[in-house]
């Protein structure tokens, strides 16, 4: 049953120097989109990592704004 299970959750990673994030969003459901936000930058924070938020009109623009971030900036890693 369900209520036996245990679920597992992974460890946080170990960074061995500052690690800047970015975080992209789509934020047509804004309530969501903003507690989606806060957990992300809340796990970030937890593994010590730096993290910059960028906003897009919608989720078709999400990986567009990854891409051009990849190329453009100095990021370690993206959150959509």
């Amino acid at each position: 049953m369900a209520g036996h299970e245990t679920h597992s959750t992974l460890p946080l990673p170990a960074f061995d120097r500052p690690v800047k994030l970015l975080i992209v969003v789509a934020p047509y459901y804004r309530d969501i989109a903003d507690n989606l936000v806060a957990g992300a930058r809340a796990a970030a924070a937890k593994a010590g990592a730096a993290a910059a938020l960028v906003e897009v009109p919608g989720a078709l623009e999400v990986p567009a704004a990854i891409a051009l971030a990849f190329r453009l900036g100095n990021y370690d890693g993206f959150v959509a």
